[in-house]
């Protein structure tokens, strides 16, 4: 089971640059991300997308944390460091932390 991360340790993750994957649908996700996250929605099948890198912790967010601890499990049983952000956008969102919107080019 992959680790949960609290939104403070995870914007400090943010701030030194982590690998963050957003596992919500891409209307969600163009309403508004976290900036530098790259879209993965659960309705795609895709086990481990293969640009994540090997050997680095991979952050999952998702509207709450529901959606991500799940994809953080699948990721963690596929071999990848993965931790599951609690709060998810929603959480960020209400936090204050900047949000970026529409799609960019490094989407899954």
């Amino acid at each position: 089971m992959a680790r949960e991360v609290d939104l403070e340790s995870f914007t400090a993750a943010w701030r030194a640059g982590a690998v963050i994957l957003d596992v919500r649908e891409p209307e969600e996700y163009q309403a508004g991300h976290a900036p530098g996250a790259q879209l993965a929605p659960l309705s795609a099948p895709a086990a481990a997308p293969p640009h994540l890198p090997r050997g680095r912790q991979v952050y999952v967010i998702g509207a709450s944390g529901n959606r991500s601890q799940w994809a953080a499990d699948r990721l963690a049983a596929a071999g990848m460091d993965t931790l599951s952000v609690a709060g998810g956008t929603r959480g960020w969102a209400g936090a204050g932390r900047p949000l970026a919107t529409g799609s960019t080019p490094g989407t899954a």
